[in-house]
């Protein structure tokens, strides 16, 4: 498990963001913990795409550092190393980051200006914030 210490050494810094393919796999991935190839092919919708470009994908998310597998033989399992948590918390920081400039104010404030936010939505974040401190 050297890859998992590995990417949390980097995750504040340089966790790479998923493509819409990759982020499919990694939902199949986060939801199931432990997958086949065939397996993930057989939870995607249709039309579905090759099992060779599936296995593409998942062998890019294994260099990326996102997954690793266990061999039986010929057959690999699959399973993530990053969790989706870590993902989600590291690419909403990008997020804040690259569009908000650091500032959470601004984030909710864009929201709210787009009336995405109910009232009761803003009562809940208020909580969460008066929670954290």
């Amino acid at each position: 498990m050297e890859k998992k210490n590995d990417i949390r050494k980097n995750a504040d810094s340089d966790m790479r963001e998923l493509t819409r393919a990759e982020l499919e796999v990694m939902q199949i991935m986060w939801s199931r913990e432990k997958v086949l190839v065939h397996d993930i092919l057989d939870s995607m919708d249709e039309p579905k795409p090759a099992y060779n470009t599936v296995s593409t994908i998942v062998r890019i998310l294994e260099k990326k550092g996102f997954v690793s597998h266990k061999s039986y033989g010929k057959t690999y399992e699959y399973f993530p190393l990053v969790s989706k948590k870590e993902y989600t918390q590291q690419y909403m920081k990008g997020v804040l980051k690259n569009f908000f400039g650091g500032s959470v104010s601004s984030m909710v404030s864009f929201f709210a200006s787009d009336r995405s936010i109910s009232a009761e939505e803003t009562d809940e974040i208020l909580d969460i914030l008066n929670r954290k401190q």
